[in-house]
């Protein structure tokens, strides 16, 4: 990383075209574009997967600026972290954090979080929720009901959730109480300009208003240009890495400079980043071992079995994140990739009596993992666990021991910091471990914390690397593109369009059509239902499965629902059925890549 300019508040991608992929890409958000490093990921073994996603990664730090903003944290001041789905998520474990540092220097909590669809969604898939800004600007009431000054982030990598569309437009009504700043990772220009149902304004109206206050830095945007996912338009990986690196730059900065009474130096921030960027360095070194992890979980997803991670502490919250967010991502079942957290999480959570004895779905604790998973198991499921050498390692011999007994595909990501060695009676029980050991850091509290956040983002880049590149290895992806995401909320129903274009080459409307035939089939679509509004059809796709392919192989094909998926159910894998139908006789080479008459929204 290069040194950095004075910090402005909005950073524009200097050459956009740099990531077009197609004509028709030129319209798209960079955040969903596809990327051109990926461009051939569902060819690529285990070790291939592991390379493409590490220089993906190494995007983040290639920028020649970082948007971070210059205030001090003023004393009684509440600090709210709010997104949807993978945001609201990553928001949760950062507030989670940011408690446990000042508890740590005897002061009261000043942070919280709010994620749409309340604390189930932190453990569970419900995406729906990000779609209503109403409901997000009630939710943000309740957290900060009586608050005099409240700091507000509201993360959207895409610059297109409505659920923070609607709270930053309550915190420009009200800006005696709320400082709103908003988090992304597009230009203000490429924001969201489709209708938010039941709100007065888009995305990028919101957007533009919040450039005009940060004039009187009145509210601030930062939105750095990382370029397009490894796997387009999965936010969750590299815009959740950006989102942890920028906000944890500026916020571990802040406190320092608050318990010094100093201002925030340009030096102190560059330190900071660099420590994410070595933590790349340090982590992609075992890349070896990640590829062969990458390998066992493929495996057993390609055998119909899963992949259970079992995380100590916040790390664990890393691994319930990583398994929730293969759902959406690659239509996957609950259990494919599902995470676990081991440890006290007593003052974790705003409502955590919303998530027990809620159903299996909804399942994330110890007690659960041993009730529910363990006498299941089979020795086709592989087991992960996440922990530090700081961590209870007789609590993490036991539960190995007790997984053994089922399965002997077990594995470990260990962090340690140098001197530190994991005790003999453990390290034999597996047969392989990614051991990433840390350089010991003579720092002040705040200071020691980096290291805490280097290894959560550590586990949080090898958990992403894993799970894609297992549904890689399964066949779930076409080219670098999620074929089978589940339609579960506006932004998702668009991708899928925009999908369904660039590979059948047909027009917007035809390919809109095409995916509302897939999502009623065999109801017949009436002019009722074609003009139905987003939410209705989204209401009935959540809960169906391959929709999205089974409507590129009708396009394709020229064929009907039940033929497109009778062709994916007799296919080796779903990348098998749309790659033969892609290259069928009679269909012109490389017409995947022909650009559409129409834009998508």
């Amino acid at each position: 990383m290069r040194g950095t300019k004075k910090y402005p508040h909005v950073i524009d991608t200097p050459d956009q075209g740099k990531w077009e992929l197609a004509g028709y890409e030129a319209a798209l958000p960079i955040t969903e574009k596809s990327n051109p490093i990926t461009r051939e990921l569902d060819k690529a073994d285990a070790a291939q997967i592991v390379q493409l996603l590490r220089d993906c990664d190494a995007e983040i730090f290639q920028e020649d600026d970082e948007a971070l903003v210059n205030y001090k944290e003023p004393d009684n001041t509440l600090i709210v972290l709010s997104g949807g789905g993978a945001s609201g998520r990553m928001g949760f474990l950062m507030a989670v954090s940011f408690n446990i540092l000042l508890k740590g220097l005897g002061q009261l909590p000043q942070y919280t979080y709010i994620i749409a669809g309340g604390d189930r969604s932190l453990v569970a898939s419900l995406e729906g929720p990000e779609d209503s800004a109403l409901l997000g600007i009630e939710d943000l009431k309740k957290v900060c009901e009586g608050k005099k000054k409240v700091i507000f982030f509201g993360i959207s990598c895409g610059l297109s959730a409505p659920y923070v569309a609607g709270q930053l437009d309550f915190c420009m009504n009200n800006l005696d109480i709320y400082v709103p700043v908003l988090v992304g990772f597009n230009p203000v220009t490429m924001a969201r300009t489709d209708k938010i149902e039941g709100f007065h304004s888009t995305f990028r109206q919101v957007a533009e208003r919040m450039e005009k206050l940060q004039e009187t830095h009145q509210a601030f945007i930062l939105n750095p240009a990382v370029g397009p996912e490894g796997l387009t338009g999965s936010s969750r990986m590299k815009g959740g890495s950006a989102t942890k690196i920028l906000l944890e730059t500026l916020l571990l900065t802040a406190h320092k400079t608050v318990s010094k009474d100093s201002e925030i130096s340009e030096k102190c921030l560059l330190e900071i980043l660099r420590t994410y960027e070595r933590a790349h360095k340090v982590t992609y070194g075992q890349s070896k071992k990640i590829a062969a992890l990458v390998k066992q979980a493929g495996t057993s997803l390609q055998k119909k079995a899963y992949v259970y991670l079992v995380g100590w502490h916040t790390l664990g919250i890393i691994a319930i994140m990583d398994g929730a967010e293969c759902i959406p991502t690659f239509g996957a079942d609950i259990n494919d990739v599902r995470g676990f957290l081991i440890g006290d999480r007593s003052e974790m959570f705003n409502r955590e009596a919303d998530l027990i004895a809620q159903g299996p779905k909804f399942a994330f604790s110890e007690e659960d993992f041993v009730k529910t998973i363990l006498p299941s198991l089979t020795e086709l499921d592989t087991v992960l666990f996440l922990f530090t050498v700081d961590d209870n390692l007789d609590e993490v011999e036991k539960l190995v021991v007790q997984v053994k007994e089922r399965t002997s595909n077990v594995q470990a990501l260990s962090h340690a910091t140098v001197g530190q060695y994991l005790p003999a009676s453990l390290k034999k029980l597996f047969p392989s471990i990614i051991s990433i050991m840390w350089p010991i850091l003579f720092l002040e509290y705040e200071g020691k914390f980096i290291q805490r956040f280097q290894r959560e983002l550590s586990t949080k880049w090898i958990l992403n690397t894993v799970s894609t590149g297992a549904h890689v290895l399964k066949g779930k992806i076409l080219r670098n593109y999620m074929v089978d995401l589940r339609v579960s909320n506006s932004k998702l129903f668009w991708r899928a369009v925009s999908i369904l274009q660039r590979f059948s080459g047909q027009p917007h409307a035809k390919c809109l059509e095409g995916l509302l035939q897939a999502i009623y089939d065999p109801e017949p679509l009436s002019e009722d239902l074609r003009t139905a509004p987003v939410s209705k059809h989204i209401a009935v796709a959540t809960d169906k499965s391959k929709v999205v392919p089974t409507a590129l192989l009708c396009l394709l094909r020229s064929c009907s629902v039940p033929e497109a998926r009778a062709r994916l159910d007799a296919a080796p894998s779903l990348r098998a059925a749309l790659d033969t139908a892609l290259n069928a006789p009679g269909r012109k080479r490389g017409a995947d890549k022909s650009e559409p008459d129409e834009q998508s929204t």
